[in-house]
């Protein structure tokens, strides 16, 4: 069901997701999280919150143009179902309906660190280093939307 959602671009049921990532939150028994490319929805975050009574430290959001994660995703070739321009497309407007509004709300609340994705990897690697570098007290979870 999982494989078959990400190919048709959709995103997977809140209630699926939360018990995998709880799952493997309890598994794990440490205390500090990156999730990435969660929540993607309106949904996904307030259930997130309410079902395991956590609220993220601070939000990484990667901005880069449509374009150029085109052209990433399409010359990546990791032989992935989804890597098509058809699917890309669906993505973004998904993105852009569904996980951006989820953005701004974590913006609201300040807790939004925005890395500048389409600059070279060596320098998206070390603003992500800056964003938790700055971090000098206990982190307790942190939470990563992506596209």
């Amino acid at each position: 069901m999982i494989q078959n959602m990400i190919k048709e671009g959709k995103i997977v049921p809140s209630e699926v997701t939360i018990k995998l990532l709880e799952k493997a939150m309890l598994e794990n028994g440490n205390d500090k999280f990156l999730i990435d490319g969660f929540p993607r929805n309106e949904e996904n975050r307030a259930a997130f919150e309410v079902v395991t009574q956590i609220e993220p430290e601070f939000v990484l959001f990667f901005a880069c143009s449509e374009e150029e994660m085109e052209k990433r995703l399409l010359s990546r070739n990791q032989g992935r179902e989804d890597d098509n321009i058809e699917t890309i497309r669906k993505r973004f407007n998904v993105f852009l309906e569904s996980s951006l509004p989820v953005v701004q709300y974590y913006e609201s609340k300040g807790k939004v660190r925005k890395i500048d994705a389409a600059k070279p990897i060596a320098e998206v690697f070390d603003a992500v280093k800056a964003v938790f570098a700055a971090k000098h007290e206990k982190v307790e979870h942190h939470s990563c939307v992506t596209l």
